[in-house]
């Protein structure tokens, strides 16, 4: 017969502890008076006991549980890695604890319907405010704060975190002009994010603004995955007249690009030039020329400015936006016409 958990109470702790059930509350919640003393034993049996207070009940009688959520498609994607580095950094300065919900895949189909639910579940009295990171779905429930990193394109506009999209591409761009590349793949991301949409126009307004013709076959649709920038580079580099540059719209495509490229005997830089975006740690390992738009910092200021709704302030700006950098490393070389 399976028996039942029973979850100890402040009543079992002061018990324990030899003390009123008022005390346990002035230790646990570090207000008002007690001897040092009593302070150790108590603290002493709570982790004995493995005493944890009740989110719910901390909420009603303050308000605020002191703990934000953070809701990510994968939390083994190099990105998400980044961005947790940022907002860790920040719930430390500002004495929160954190909670994470992942569906552990960006392309699983029912990804807007479960992000729905996520951000149902903290607003129920768990979280005092929500961090979205790729908001796939269109539409959540207005009950706590939210902030997203990026944007939904068909989402309200509400409290956000963004990177200078086109601005880094048309840099990136522009260094392949520069270095006599004209024949250039490209390899998007994902069309109903904000991040998606800008990238591409960037790389289309570059070679219209160059006086340059856009070949429809070298510019194909993406997931910022490692498996859509593998598929797409082999298409791209199996054409009769393959692109001596791809730019993939993140470093996870532009990781695939260069397994494909080694399957199909293309060396990087010799025989292709490679850009991402994202600056993810492994870009410099991989001497790949990036985009950096400050992953780590995005994550920061989108906590800061979580933490500023829940204190109802009103944050300086609704959309936050982080500059781009291009970093240039050794994927690239020069296109001898």
């Amino acid at each position: 017969m399976a028996r039942t958990r029973r979850s100890v109470t402040i009543i079992d702790v002061a018990k324990a502890a030899g003390v009123g059930v008022s005390t346990v509350s002035r230790v646990i919640n570090n207000k008002g008076y007690v001897s040092e003393e009593t302070h150790q034993r108590v603290s002493e049996v709570i982790d004995d006991l493995g005493y944890a207070q009740n989110l719910a009940a901390r909420s009603m009688r303050s308000q605020q549980t002191n703990l934000i959520g953070l809701i990510m498609p994968d939390v083994t994607d190099p990105f998400c890695i980044e961005l947790m580095r940022g907002v860790s950094r920040a719930i430390i300065e500002l004495d929160y604890d954190l909670i994470i919900y992942t569906n552990g895949d960006i392309r699983r189909n029912d990804s807007n319907t479960r992000m729905q639910q996520y951000v149902s579940i903290l607003n129920s009295s768990v979280a005092d405010g929500v961090i979205i990171v790729i908001p796939l779905a269109d539409d959540f429930p207005p009950v706590s704060p939210v902030v997203s990193i990026d944007l939904n394109i068909n989402h309200p506009s509400g409290p956000a975190v963004i990177a200078t999209n086109y601005q880094g591409v048309r840099e990136a761009i522009d260094h392949l002009f520069e270095l006599g590349h004209r024949r250039i793949g490209y390899i998007g991301g994902r069309m109903e994010l904000m991040s998606g949409v800008q990238r591409q126009k960037a790389f289309e307004d570059a070679f219209k603004e160059a006086g340059l013709p856009l070949d429809d076959r070298l510019m194909l649709p993406g997931e910022f995955t490692f498996s859509a920038g593998y598929q797409r580079g082999l298409e791209l580099l199996s054409l009769d007249e393959p692109p001596t540059a791809i730019f993939a719209s993140n470093d996870q495509a532009a990781k695939g690009v260069y397994q494909a490229a080694s399957e199909l005997g293309f060396r990087i830089p010799d025989d292709l030039s490679v850009v991402g975006f994202d600056n993810i740690p492994e870009a410099a390992y991989m001497g790949l020329t990036t985009v950096d738009q400050h992953v780590e910092q995005m994550g920061y200021m989108g906590t800061k400015m979580l933490y500023r709704l829940i204190q109802e302030d009103d944050p300086e700006e609704d959309i936050y936006q982080i500059e781009t950098t291009l970093v240039v490393r050794g994927s690239c070389q020069p296109f001898d016409h």
